[in-house]
């Protein structure tokens, strides 16, 4: 068990980088710990006067800024549990995670707050505009006296280090946030994460990942998910690091603009984003005729790899030391051609119920198609009869596992067993504890002999065949149909008439069919007309389609 406690990490990340700027909403001004430390005692107040008591709940819906992290680093320092609450999330939805978590105080934005009716919010005290924490109507109480402004505030303004002390008045088993995903199944659950889970995740970032003290972060990734809260917010706080907040992921355009103004050392990404940039402006240089016949001649193809690697290092501002990609798995051609030429990309392996981190390993140590090692502080397993060769669910437990969904007992029963946390994730483990996911358990599909077919390994194989951009496995009258959404910018960049694409996607259906078992054959290959619906961590939500 962990003896180390959340609030006094974060009270000395404000004291030691005092003077040093902690935000930036890109590209605006930024805002040093000193001002983040004088906001968040500001905020204690304001909590106080609305009657706020160790262990209450407050939502908070908004994209990613500055307010948004002064608002979780002042709950979680007062001892309220957190309910972030994801920006996509429809009005109904947003009304009803505020009202089943129990919330008692709501930050919002000024967009949200217009979308919502707020006289369906129960039992809250409050709703607070995240913009300029000013008070909105609705809620059934008022603040026993008018907070002065932070500005006004001559106690706070003159704040130095000595003076700044949090109370530490949490448990390790207190709760610190409830966090409602989306998932792939269409059900939304209250994951409750205690102060143990994020501490677990931090301790082993702060031995593990490469996040230089002082240096500038680009947060994209939504801070409502597990991902980029503690990767993007709560482990780069504790280092010094300079976030500077893009309100949404962009498109790769804007990303890759914004990240030669920041030049960042690490960035945190979900696969999707890296499988496009490799296929748009990658793989068309590696597959001509000219650069194939160069890259089979030894030594030469080395300098081609430095080259295209320098160029990648340069896209993603020039500082970088780590592309970490966690939320999805990364296509695996992708990923043998990025460690080729020692690109430092590596795949994490995570689930909000372990906020989020459960395996991690260094670009320069990983193995292709895995997803790092079991981190230290948890305990793995392969419910398998032989883990090593025997695909079964992976299964996780430690300080970094949830302690069960919010008022949800029979769902908590169901994934929480002896301990144990079952991930509904397929794969199997090797001696040095690196782990290998093949898949969900809900998404196998039995073959005709009771075969494992694996959807994700098909689509894998689909998506890196031309003009495809997304792909989709699903089963119809015991025959598997791949639903392929067309990479509609290269049809056009390239004049291919819409007539020839029922052709080519037929084309690629026979040659992925020769690389697959007689079991596992696609039988037909159905395209669509719009992107596939995500999670926030663009992952295909399967249940929509089957």
């Amino acid at each position: 068990m962990i003896k180390e406690k959340l609030i006094p990490y974060l009270e000395k990340s404000f004291k030691e980088f005092w003077n040093m700027p902690a935000f930036t909403d890109y590209p605006g001004p930024s805002t040093s710990y000193q001002e983040a430390a004088r906001r968040v005692v500001w905020m204690h107040k304001l909590f106080h006067l609305y009657g706020l008591n160790k262990g209450d709940k407050i939502a908070l819906v908004g994209k990613n800024c500055t307010n948004w992290a002064i608002v979780w680093l002042s709950g979680a320092t007062y001892g309220l549990t957190v309910v972030p609450i994801l920006y996509n999330f429809s009005p109904e939805d947003t009304q009803h995670i505020i009202n089943h978590s129990d919330s008692r105080l709501v930050f919002i934005s000024k967009e949200k707050y217009d979308a919502i009716d707020a006289d369906l919010l129960k039992n809250i005290k409050g709703i607070i505009g995240l913009e300029s924490f000013t008070s909105l109507p609705g809620g059934n109480a008022t603040p026993s006296e008018v907070l002065k402004p932070l500005e006004q505030m001559d106690e706070l303004r003159n704040l130095t280090p000595q003076m700044f002390h949090l109370n530490d008045v949490c448990d390790n088993e207190d709760l610190a946030a409830i966090i409602y995903t989306s998932g792939t199944t269409g059900f939304s659950k209250g994951v409750s994460l205690p102060h143990r889970a994020f501490l677990a995740n931090l301790i082993y970032s702060r031995t593990t990942l490469p996040y230089t003290v002082g240096a500038n972060l680009l947060s994209f990734l939504p801070l409502a998910h597990a991902l980029g809260f503690t990767i993007d917010l709560l482990y780069p706080f504790t280092r010094g690091n300079h976030i500077h907040f893009m309100d949404k992921i962009p498109a790769p355009k804007l990303l890759l603009a914004a990240l030669g103004e920041v030049k960042p050392e690490v960035v945190v990404a979900v696969p999707l984003l890296l499988e496009k940039i490799y296929k748009k402006q990658i793989q068309p240089q590696i597959e001509s005729p000219r650069i194939k016949k160069l890259l089979g001649i030894p030594v030469v193809n080395q300098l081609i790899y430095g080259k295209i690697r320098s160029k990648l290092i340069k896209a993603f501002g020039g500082n970088l030391k780590n592309l970490l990609v966690g939320g999805a798995p990364l296509n695996a051609e992708v990923e043998s051609f990025l460690l080729k030429i020692k690109f430092p990309v590596t795949v994490g392996y995570g689930m909000t119920e372990c906020a989020p981190l459960i395996s991690y390993a260094h670009w320069y140590e990983r193995k292709l198609t895995s997803s790092g090692r079991i981190m230290t502080l948890a305990e793995g397993r392969i419910e398998s009869p032989d883990p090593f060769k025997i695909p079964g669910e992976i299964l996780i437990r430690g300080d970094l596992v949830f302690t069960g969904y919010y008022k949800n007992p029979e769902a908590t029963a169901e994934t929480l067993v002896d301990g144990w946390l079952h991930t509904g994730d397929i794969g199997t483990i090797d001696k040095d504890n690196f782990v290998f996911i093949k898949g969900r358990c809900k998404n196998v599909i039995l073959g005709p002999a009771g075969e494992n077919i694996y959807p994700e390994s098909i689509e894998e194989k689909i998506n890196n065949l031309p003009y495809v951009l997304e792909s989709l496995i699903i089963e119809k009258d015991s025959r598997l149909i791949a639903l392929v959404y067309p990479d509609l910018e290269s049809l056009d960049a390239n004049h291919v008439p819409e007539t020839q694409v029922n052709e080519i996607m037929e084309q690629n259906r026979q040659k992925v069919n020769r690389t697959l078992a007689d079991f596992s054959k696609i039988y037909k290959l159905q395209i669509v007309s719009e992107p596939f619906q995500k999670t926030p961590t663009q992952k295909i939500k399967r249940y929509l389609y089957s």
